[in-house]
């Protein structure tokens, strides 16, 4: 999966679900635009609603809730995380990234323009406070939704990652 740079200070969200799909910023700006979703709207890095509307727009299927993060090792293959969590003046609000785990190991695509690369493996240094998590659409719906049934389970999330050698301790 490739990395997409956010072109708006407040567009992580949007670079993200692009990053995801395969898409463009300019092209997920303009369908989130076209389901309400403004990318200056603070819901969008305050509230997971938009997020997870523009998700099923691009046929991204997000799992029931948000999760607590508990650790690196306990997150599914991919996941949207909000790292950086804090609270404005209108409540709390983060910075959307994607965690993914694939045949080239772990690591979070950052949406940042100012990062030196947007593909980063220093899990120390970032801070998830929670995650949503994510899978693809399968060609059959109902695979699809008793993957992502099984993916949400922390139990079964735990025992499918512990013997990962690629997966950071």
């Amino acid at each position: 999966m490739k990395p997409v740079v956010q072109e708006d200070r407040t567009g992580c969200g949007i670079a993200s679900v692009a990053a995801l799909t395969s898409q463009r910023y300019a092209t997920v700006k303009q369908a989130a635009a076209r389901l309400g979703i403004a990318v200056t709207d603070p819901t969008l890095w305050s509230d997971p609603r938009p997020m997870r509307r523009l998700l099923a727009h691009f046929r991204v299927t997000a799992g029931q809730g948000e999760e607590a993060f508990k650790g690196w090792p306990a997150l599914p293959d991919r996941a949207l995380l909000a790292i950086k969590w804090h609270r404005e003046k209108t409540g709390p609000a983060w910075h959307w990234v994607v965690f993914v785990r694939d045949a080239s190991g772990a690591y979070v695509l950052d949406p940042k323009k100012a990062l030196r690369t947007n593909r980063r493996t220093d899990f120390g240094r970032m801070k998830p406070k929670w995650f949503i998590c994510l899978e693809r659409p399968a060609a059959n719906s109902n695979a699809s939704a008793r993957a992502l049934r099984a993916r949400s389970s922390p139990g079964l999330r735990l025992k499918a990652s512990a013997g990962n050698p690629r997966f950071p301790r």
